[in-house]
């Protein structure tokens, strides 16, 4: 009988966020883009919604104890090098995510390093959250974030600022970082007058940095966002700093833009699948 080969553990990396049965976005957009960057990825998750790549036709949201429960019993088991959330859907959910991050060392100041991915927009900028649900982000989990990852449509539900150019883009980040995070990362992919270049902005309360990349034409960007933070995310589980996490996700995210694909009748995906090895074509295994 062979022995059982063992491998080295990698990083894991939750994401607490909802499905999306077409798999262009959420659970299954975060298991691509971590497993790519090379981490475990694990799961909490939050709401089962009905998908294609046209349109959301049902949402059925969890119990907020079930949510907490599968974070926990992950924590406690498994262990967690960093955490990310995507949609969470209700003000119940939030607060039952900040009572158990604050149990099993999620966030803060010296714990496992939290990304808050603020999911509270459709693509095409409607508003997904109650008030109340916005609120809660505000209040419990910005404080708790190592990082947060608001695109600017979020970034209007969250300050009311209607961010058009790079000083209002600035602006915006000065106010989000007064919500409590440790770090911001303003989003400018929204930003239409930037006709050439997506300039992603990072802000720790004292410095900006920006992150500069190119404007790719495409319908396809379904997932971008979770693409996005999951990266970070890895980098983070990783040991990298904040601001070498994020340039590795923007370079990271900026070729999945470019390697997206077309699905469905709507929009299609990001593709983090440009990072996995090919070893199906006259590969071998053993």
């Amino acid at each position: 009988m062979a022995e059982r080969a063992v491998g080295v553990t990698p990083p894991r990396v939750m994401t607490i966020a909802g499905t999306d049965s077409g798999g262009g976005a959420g659970v299954a957009s975060d298991l691509r883009a971590l497993a790519a960057c090379g981490v475990h990825g694990c799961v909490a998750v939050t709401a089962v919604t009905v998908q294609n790549s046209v349109a959301v036709t049902g949402v059925h949201v969890l119990p907020p104890e079930t949510v907490a429960a599968q974070i926990e019993a992950v924590a406690t088991d498994i262990g967690l090098d960093a955490v990310k959330t995507g949609m969470l859907a209700t003000a119940g959910i939030i607060a039952a995510i900040a009572e158990t991050c604050d149990r099993v060392g999620i966030g803060g100041g010296g714990g496992t390093p939290f990304v808050v991915d603020p999911v509270a927009a459709s693509m095409g900028g409607d508003q997904l959250l109650a008030d109340e649900a916005l609120d809660a982000f505000r209040a419990q989990l910005f404080p708790r974030a190592t990082v947060v990852t608001p695109n600017l449509d979020e970034v209007r539900l969250l300050t009311g600022i209607d961010v058009h150019d790079r000083d209002a883009q600035y602006a915006a980040a000065k106010v989000l970082h007064g919500m409590g995070p440790q770090w911001v990362l303003v989003k400018g992919g929204h930003l239409v007058e930037d006709e050439s270049e997506c300039v992603d902005l990072l802000y720790d309360g004292t410095s900006f940095t920006e992150y500069p990349g190119p404007r790719i034409v495409t319908g396809n960007t379904h997932g971008g966002g979770d693409t996005m933070a999951s990266a970070i995310s890895a980098g983070l589980a990783r040991g990298l700093s904040v601001p070498d996490a994020v340039a590795r996700a923007k370079r990271f995210v900026t070729e999945s833009v470019r390697r997206s694909y077309d699905l469905g009748r709507g929009h299609g995906p990001v593709s983090p699948l440009w990072a996995v090895r090919e070893w199906w074509d006259g590969g071998s295994v053993g």
